[in-house]
């Protein structure tokens, strides 16, 4: 399977971007079977979750992000979004997709820098 994230970018603090996750090489039914997450990986540090979404909807944010960021699925459970407020420079890393629980191969995520 080939998770690929996307809408990344350059974006001052305060402001709003909002990640896209989809799959490749895979079922069509992946985001339906399986709890899945947003990670991110900030310069120097490990990679940490930031937003779970299990395949019953429920949420679950850490705490750094919690009532910032949301994470959803569109309603054919194909894409999966991190709509991102209130942008902070520490938000600041490569943002990837994956399972929540044991994570597929990497993608190559997608960069997000916030400038202060």
């Amino acid at each position: 399977v080939q998770l690929q994230a996307s809408g990344g970018g350059l974006v001052q603090a305060g402001g709003s971007l909002r990640l896209s996750c989809r799959t490749s090489g895979t079922s069509a039914q992946f985001f339906s079977i399986n709890d899945m997450a947003w990670y991110r990986q900030a310069p120097g540090k490990q990679r940490e979750s930031v937003a779970i979404i299990t395949v019953a909807d429920r949420t679950n944010y850490a705490d750094s992000v919690k009532g910032r960021f949301t994470v959803s699925m569109d309603s054919a459970k194909i894409t999966m979004y991190l709509q991102m407020n209130s942008l902070k420079p520490e938000d600041t890393g490569v943002y990837y997709c994956n399972t929540a629980w044991r994570p597929e191969p990497w993608g190559q995520g997608t960069q997000v820098t916030v400038s202060s």
